[in-house]
């Protein structure tokens, strides 16, 4: 149109050059915004007892507001623990508007099943990668610099109870499953 003849090959050299966005992590981070009341994230932390044995903390922490959804404590996670925990931290999930789960690599030992019997689509994160599940790994250091590296759990019930007394305090409101509540 400006009267200059261009080759074909050298419009096609240059539009390998140029980039068609320059900063991709711009388009994720723009995602994350746009749809972090939809997102909610999950994942599994070990704490040691006086006794030596091991507890699974499980929670669930929404992306818009940072605020623990749900947790639990069990000795030994099971694919139908797992499920009753996710059906107990979205009730109204079935035909809702939440949309996406990161579950943590320890999440994928029952992860199909999971899916299977709750009908969901799962975004899972690769084994030993913090960055790609940030916000419930913050948590989880939060939880352990403010709450874990100063007691020491004597059991189970001892350790829902400081664990549940944690999110209360985490959450800024009442938080206090039927089990502990009564």
């Amino acid at each position: 149109m400006l009267g200059f003849d261009v080759s074909e090959r050298t419009i096609s050299r240059w539009m390998k050059r140029a980039s068609s966005d320059p900063e991709p992590s711009k388009r994720w981070l723009t995602f994350l915004r746009n749809h972090r009341e939809a997102i909610a994230a999950m994942d599994f932390f070990t704490v040691p007892t006086v006794t030596f044995s091991v507890l699974y903390c499980f929670f669930v922490i929404s992306h818009d507001r940072r605020r623990i959804l749900h947790c639990n404590v069990t000795r030994q996670p099971t694919s139908l623990w797992i499920v009753q925990q996710l059906r107990e931290a979205f009730p109204f999930w079935l035909g809702s508007a939440v949309s996406d789960l990161r579950p943590g690599p320890e999440v994928r030992s029952g992860g199909s099943r999971c899916r299977a019997i709750l009908g969901i689509e799962a975004i899972q994160t690769s084994f030993e990668s913090p960055w790609q599940n940030g916000v419930a790994e913050r948590w989880i250091e939060s939880c352990r610099r403010e709450l874990l590296d100063h007691v020491i759990a004597v059991n189970e019930r001892h350790l829902k109870r400081l664990l549940f007394d944690y999110v209360r305090y985490h959450n800024g409101v009442s938080y206090c499953p039927t089990s502990l509540c009564g």
